[in-house]
């Protein structure tokens, strides 16, 4: 027997979109916070490729990630399964899924995805990224990105902290963007996913986010979401769109993100232990598994690709009126393949790119 003592809306969620100064829209984003629940998650996938299909690496990394979710997210929901390991074999089906598609239509190697999949489970926050797309928490009036920063990014700041670097060069350095880990079908050289979730509590602001938004400074965000923290998600999103249409920045990016406004806990008594025991027996049975479910997993020699299931979110009421519409040479990534270009990429382990210089790049290209 549960009994609710109180309830309270936990979780206010927006969702925003705008291509920028882009031809089209490499961003792909879904968030699921079902309305009683105490778990949700949001998926996130910001394709490169340009010409060579990074919409379609989008669209494929991102329905892989939100499927396999949503197929656990009863389990997720009753505390029975390992978010991290979840997580972690999302990505690297994903990694799968583009290489079967590139195996499919060599014409697309090449593409490929960040991904940032996050999952809220009670006060706890667990992740998977792969890439440069930011994970914000806003806390108490200072803003920080907890996910690893998969870019060069990084590496040049520090340069410029250390004085090896002038910090103007380092501000617009052309390898800025260069993209060191990514969904592509080749083996990924860095996934981050903690094994421990990150404590969060209500009045938290999560912003799962492409880095089209890091066309606004930190400071900038920080500002807006101090102005704002007391309002609902979808003004929160207003407000950060209107200040990415104030740049007025011929060069902008793609932006997706998703805003997330913790609310208060419903208060729920847990079932007693043989109640979950049993239910997991009930859900083994149902299933017709034996072993413990993630163990299950962790055999299945493929990984099964499922279409997603259509999703309610939350957009925005009021989308600025002002908007990027002046079309410019676009800057889209793409793949350096000048090292691995002979190997024909027909399974992701068969394919290593060699050396330091097999990054992921975004390029200025002329769209034809």
């Amino acid at each position: 027997m549960v009994d609710v003592l109180t309830e309270s809306v936990r979780f206010d969620v927006a969702t925003a979109a705008i291509k920028g100064g882009r031809d089209y829209q490499e961003d792909s984003l879904v968030a699921s916070f079902p309305q009683g629940q105490e778990t949700g998650f949001a998926v996130l996938a910001d394709g490169m490729g340009g010409h060579l299909s990074g919409d379609v690496a989008s669209a494929l990394v991102m329905s892989e990630v939100f499927s396999r979710i949503k197929l656990k997210e009863m389990l997720l929901d009753k505390q029975i399964t390992d978010i991290s390991g979840l997580l972690y074999k999302t990505a690297t089906a994903a990694n799968h899924r583009i290489s079967q598609h590139i195996e499919e239509k060599p014409d697309t190697y090449g593409m490929g995805s960040t991904l940032l999949a996050t999952v809220i489970r009670g006060d706890e926050l667990y992740w998977v990224s792969v890439g440069d797309s930011p994970l914000f928490l806003f806390r108490d009036g200072e803003l920080r990105q907890l996910n690893q920063d998969h870019s060069m990014a990084p590496q040049i700041d520090m340069m410029v902290k250390v004085g090896a670097m002038d910090p103007e060069v380092g501000r617009d350095h052309p390898d800025r963007n260069t993209l060191t880990s990514a969904i592509a079908g080749v083996d990924i050289k860095k996934i981050d996913c903690p094994d421990a979730a990150t404590a969060i509590r209500p009045g938290d602001i999560i912003i799962v986010a492409s880095d089209g938004l890091q066309f606004l400074s930190n400071d900038e965000i920080t500002a807006i979401l101090t102005k704002t923290q007391d309002a609902h998600s979808s003004e929160i999103s207003n407000a950060l769109l209107q200040a990415i249409a104030d740049l007025d920045d011929p060069d902008q990016d793609n932006t997706v993100f998703t805003v997330i406004k913790l609310g208060e806990r419903q208060q729920v008594t847990q079932p007693a232990t043989k109640d979950a025991a049993s239910v997991l027996v009930q859900l083994r049975s149902d299933l017709g598994r034996n072993a413990p479910f993630d163990q299950a997993e962790k055999n299945s020699a493929e990984p099964v690709v499922a279409q997603p299931e259509a999703t309610p979110t939350q957009s925005p009421a009021d989308v600025p009126t002002k908007r990027i519409i002046r079309l410019v040479t676009s800057q889209s990534r793409s793949f350096d393949t000048s090292e691995v270009a002979k190997q024909e990429p027909t399974h992701a382990e068969q394919v290593k790119p060699q050396g330091r210089g097999s990054w992921y790049r975004r390029q200025r290209s002329s769209n034809d």
